[in-house]
């Protein structure tokens, strides 16, 4: 058996396998912070996908420290009932649920958490929730302290009510413990300021408060043991902290990096695809070996022989994988099954939209986030489909409707990809820089599905000129994408391919919001016309994504889920 798929224990409670789901915000809560039927729909997707430990999104002790609108409540006994379902929901899906007690600190705002937000010192901090503001935090007193500790304890003991089977302490990514560890942000002469041992006492008081209120329930402690920036934590101290932690009552570290104030970008903290695999497991590494309790690792752990190889060679107990499980809630089953994931492209379309204002949602995953509406699919049954197009869109949909029916991709290329191969050739991909192995990867692997669903690839098939292959067809969907106006299309492909997205002058070029509007938008225009009038009498036709109109792929690939899923 696979090493991820084996049982381990955190304190007292047996985890089914090493899969943790961390704690991501999804915005699926109501105004007030109640979980509503689509937090319920979102997390039981992962929990019904296999997932061992799935932690429920940062929620704050107290509501100064609330950092998100429509961010998931404990702060108050009303959340209690919300709370509860979600759990038991959980259990009977074989998962075992944590919660993250995370407090915002500096970094909100009044408008978000209703209160004058509050921090170890009054440094300034850039606040991006909908709209940018930097706010000037009040420095908090000693009998402050003791306030936001005994809200933890007091969270804590919800969450044990509400039926969790632990409780994760945030101690990362900028927030306010984070905040007390960093001596840019720190500025205090008390005993919770200077020296390192003073920077770390907050935490770990809370830690200990929460160890105690919670009677035995076991307490994960989330550090950021790097903070890439001057006057943020650096690693030598980082794996102190993390010891103290361990010493202190920790049940499991959950080792982490980076800050909002990181540098080059904050963007870090959740690596994007130009950062390799396993981006932060030689902090988690380097943490193990000097405790005693287990070592949750995240950061780019997506790639199951990356994770296994990991696992095993004792870096690690426990795998932490967030924007992998949004890709693909049925990671852990496809794993057991040894079938090919859905490749999470670490491009932080989910997290960068969701910090915009917008609920999760996710590039390859058009389901993310709307679980509800594809609660009962109605895909198509015993037809013959023939996919024109074997790019995202179109891969993506015949890999939905491949069980119980006959289905042909044509592509007029000799591989599958089409325009998305190039995605990876220019500078940036949303707001990342982009990288050709992330695309690749992903395609790979979504047509390796569709394969082992039987679907039939007909390569080198230009349907356009031998329209006749699709005479035996119920149903024809047309994923062809969009062409470029004024004959650009072999001009804007050669240049990818010479690898112009790269040269400085033209890279700043495509780098610019008006161009990349213009390149990727409006000189191109839809090709669903031209192939529609091809079907006959009879034939079902639908139309994908930038086949009807160029935009972007993660619009796309969504028209894929709903045309193959909700079938009206």
């Amino acid at each position: 058996m696979n090493i991820l798929l084996t049982p381990a224990h955190i304190g007292s409670v047996l985890i089914p396998n090493r899969i943790v789901m961390p704690p991501m915000t999804t915005r699926t809560a109501d105004e007030e912070g109640n979980v509503t039927d689509d937090t319920m729909a979102y997390y039981l997707a992962r929990a019904r996908g296999g997932v061992g430990l799935i932690t429920i999104e940062m929620a704050a002790p107290e509501k100064v420290g609330r950092h998100r609108r429509h961010e998931i409540g404990i702060y108050d006994d009303r959340f209690l009932p919300g709370l509860t379902r979600l759990v038991d929901a959980l259990h009977r899906a074989g998962s075992k649920v944590s919660i993250q007690l995370g407090h915002a600190g500096g970094h909100t705002r009044k408008d978000i958490c209703g209160e004058t937000p509050i921090a170890p010192s009054p440094v300034p901090h850039p606040v991006y929730e909908t709209t940018f503001e930097t706010i000037v935090p009040e420095q908090m007193s000693k009998a402050r302290i003791d306030q936001t500790i005994a809200a933890h304890s007091a969270a804590a003991m919800r969450a044990l009510k509400a039926g969790f089977d632990c409780v994760e302490v945030h101690a990362a990514h900028g927030y306010l413990i984070s905040q007390f560890h960093a001596p840019f942000e720190n500025r205090r002469t008390d005993q919770y300021g200077g020296s390192l041992e003073n920077r770390a006492r907050f935490g770990l008081e809370v830690l200990r408060a929460v160890k105690s209120a919670v009677h035995g329930m076991p307490v994960i402690y989330r550090l950021s043991v790097e903070d890439f920036f001057v006057g943020g934590l650096p690693f030598s101290e980082g794996r102190e902290i993390a010891i103290w932690a361990a010493e202190a009552g920790a049940d499991a570290l959950h080792v982490t990096a980076g800050h909002y104030r990181s540098r080059p970008s904050a963007q870090i903290v959740l690596p994007p695809m130009r950062f390799p695999d396993a981006t932060f497991v030689h902090f988690a590494a380097a943490v193990k070996k000097s405790i005693r309790v287990p070592v949750i690792a995240v950061g780019r752990l997506g790639d199951p022989a990356t994770a296994t190889a990991a696992v095993a060679a004792g870096e690690m107990d426990f795998v932490a994988l967030g924007r992998t499980l949004v890709a693909d809630p049925q990671w852990v089953e496809k794993l057991a099954r040894a079938e090919p994931i859905r490749r999470c492209l670490a491009c932080n379309t989910c997290i960068n939209e969701m910090r915009g204002g917008a609920r999760i949602g996710c590039v390859v995953n058009g389901a993310a986030g709307r679980e509800t509406m594809f609660a009962n699919p109605t895909p198509p049954r015993g037809e013959r489909i023939a996919v024109v197009g074997a790019g995202p869109a179109g891969l993506t949909y015949a890999s939905l409707v491949a069980e119980g029916n006959l289905v042909t991709v044509f592509e007029r290329d000799s591989r599958p990809g089409g325009a998305f191969r190039y995605a990876g050739k220019a500078p940036l991909f949303q707001e990342v820089e982009a990288s050709e192995p992330s695309f690749a990867r992903y395609i790979a692997d979504l047509t390796a599905v569709c394969t082992d669903k039987g679907v039939t690839f007909r390569f080198k098939t230009d349907v356009a000129r031998m329209p006749g292959v699709l005479s035996p067809f119920d149903r024809i969907v047309i994923a062809t994408g969009a062409r470029y106006r004024f004959g650009l299309g072999m001009v804007a492909t050669t240049l990818l391919d010479w690898g112009a997205g790269r040269w400085p002058g033209l890279s700043r070029l495509f780098s610019r919001p008006e161009f990349r509007d213009w390149f990727y938008y409006k000189a191109r225009k839809g090709t669903a016309e031209h192939f529609t009038r091809l079907a006959k009498p009879g034939q079902i036709v639908v139309a994908l994504g930038d086949a009807v109109q160029a935009g972007k792929s993660k619009q796309a690939i969504a028209s894929a889920f709903e045309a193959a899923l909700l079938q009206r």
